[in-house]
């Protein structure tokens, strides 16, 4: 089962949802993100927001054609967005994507990235990726890590989120590394690219983001 998350980031950033979609899956609507997957043609099997971004025909309309709705007041500890990841990773899915979490404002951005960590705290082995238009972004923890190539989006870039990255290799890529401890802060890792049709990074401690993206 994967299931698709669409929070309210700007519309202009999303990759074509349809070519997502396939039977089985499960769609969320975060927030304002409930209109867009509607405007989509795409029927979200629940929602969750405090909804202070729609207007109040918006949000009738919203009432009206989403029969399990998580409506929450404005003054709360988790993002909308927390809450939706919340309950999806407790669906143990086979993966976890995450649409409209880019772009607009940057506290936002920053969180999203941080709710990546999630399944690293809470012992689960649920992948989770944020995708949008230029980039597709996820998390890996310590171990051997296959990586294939897609030319659409052939950069590739290791961002270290813990406070360092030990042993990190590096095989078939254009900058190959071998056993380098990498800080946080440090950009030796940005821009890569593989040289082969599969690659594979490992590393012994850490947390990495990896970072495909495009022009």
């Amino acid at each position: 089962m994967i299931i698709n998350i669409l929070a309210g980031g700007p519309v202009t950033l999303l990759p074509n949802l349809s070519t997502y979609k396939q039977e089985g899956d499960i769609w969320i609507g975060v927030d304002r993100g409930v209109l867009t997957l509607l405007s989509f043609g795409i029927h979200p099997s629940i929602a969750f927001g405090d909804f202070d971004s729609v207007s109040d025909k918006e949000l009738a309309m919203i009432e009206e054609r989403i029969s399990d709705l998580k409506r929450y007041q404005p003054e709360k500890d988790e993002t909308d967005m927390e809450l939706a990841l919340n309950w999806a990773i407790k669906q143990k899915p086979d993966f976890i994507r995450v649409f409209g979490a880019t772009g607009g404002r940057l506290d936002h951005f920053l969180a999203n990235i941080q709710l990546l960590v999630r399944p690293f705290l809470q012992d689960e082995d649920t992948q989770i990726e944020i995708i949008d238009q230029s980039n597709i972004i996820y998390l890996k923890g310590p171990g051997i890590h296959e990586i294939r190539r897609n030319l659409q989006f052939k950069y590739i870039s290791f961002i270290p989120l813990s406070q360092e990255i030990t042993g990190l290799t590096l095989n078939g890529f254009k900058y190959p590394l071998k056993d380098r401890h990498i800080p946080m802060g440090s950009t030796l890792c940005i821009s890569n690219e593989l040289i082969n049709d599969i690659g594979n990074f490992s590393f012994s401690k850490g947390i990495i983001m990896v970072v495909r993206s495009k022009d």
